[in-house]
């Protein structure tokens, strides 16, 4: 029922926007916030694994088409803000089960994090985004409107995890439980990146960069109708090719590419218990 209310208010002219639909949108958001209502959902018939909502990111378009621009700043000191009045901070209690260290962290309404979720300042999640529990999101590190990162997972410091509103039917960034996202690694374009992967330092991840995976021998990459998808446990650092022709070659220069250079065993799950200290 809410889906075909919001379907159909996306479709009307903004001057006849009614209080009646502020509630409808309010109800949406609620939805957002509580984690009921995702832009995208594990679906094991899909060949990704995941099934976008479409209708979630036309609501969340509608709120900005909804909500005149007012003064965000919690007192009349410091830094002026200014933003869509339909996207105000998250309500975070201490009933929320989430740590939210002092130092300049926002999260914006609209987004979901699970119990035990810890974010280190400053940080940033954008509405849409869904942050499953016992998650830690890092300093400087950045989730993206309607990114999806499951449980247990490490995003490390200035990392960032691409988000995506625009078209409604693309694929946001996908991060499934137990990943370890290396600091200043960048995942965008849809990218899905499976159960238990590592990723680490400076890794890029998007549809124009092929993988090479150095232990099963093939290179994996990004279809018109499917995005890059990282393989269970890959552990996945930042790598180079050679350019093989013209200048390239006579110049001896490299282009950057990502690389499987094992999957996570015994070891790799040793150095990445660290993480449990911090919690």
């Amino acid at each position: 029922m809410l889906q075909e209310q919001i379907e159909s208010l996306f479709d009307k002219p903004p001057e006849r926007y009614s209080d009646e639909h502020s509630r409808l949108f309010q109800r949406f958001k609620d939805g957002l916030n509580d984690g009921s209502i995702r832009a995208a959902e594990p679906d094991a018939v899909s060949a990704t694994g995941w099934r976008v909502n479409g209708w979630v990111k036309k609501g969340i378009l509608l709120g900005f088409r909804m909500g005149a621009i007012v003064p965000m700043s919690s007192d009349g000191a410091g830094q002026a803000f200014f933003d869509k009045a339909t996207y105000p901070l998250k309500n975070v209690t201490l009933a929320s089960g989430v740590r939210i260290v002092p130092g300049g962290s926002s999260l914006r309404d609209g987004c979901f994090l699970g119990k035990g979720v810890t974010c280190m300042p400053p940080m940033f999640v954008n509405v849409g985004a869904y942050v499953g529990e016992q998650t830690m999101i890092d300093s400087h590190a950045l989730v993206g409107s309607c990114a999806q990162v499951g449980e247990n997972c490490h995003i490390s410091a200035a990392a960032q995890i691409g988000g995506v509103l625009e078209p409604v039917g693309a694929m946001p960034v996908i991060i499934e439980d137990e990943v370890l996202v290396g600091g200043n690694c960048g995942v965008y374009e849809g990218t899905v990146v499976r159960r238990g992967a590592v990723l680490g330092t400076g890794t890029i991840l998007n549809r124009s960069t092929p993988v090479y995976d150095l232990v099963n021998g093939n290179v994996l990459a990004a279809r018109d109708d499917q995005p890059l998808m990282i393989p269970e446990k890959a552990v996945v650092v930042a790598g180079s090719r050679a350019i093989t022709h013209g200048r390239g070659k006579e110049w001896a220069l490299s282009l950057y590419t990502p690389v499987i250079v094992k999957y996570r065993d015994a070891k790799t799950d040793l150095r990445t218990q660290l993480e449990e200290l911090l919690r």
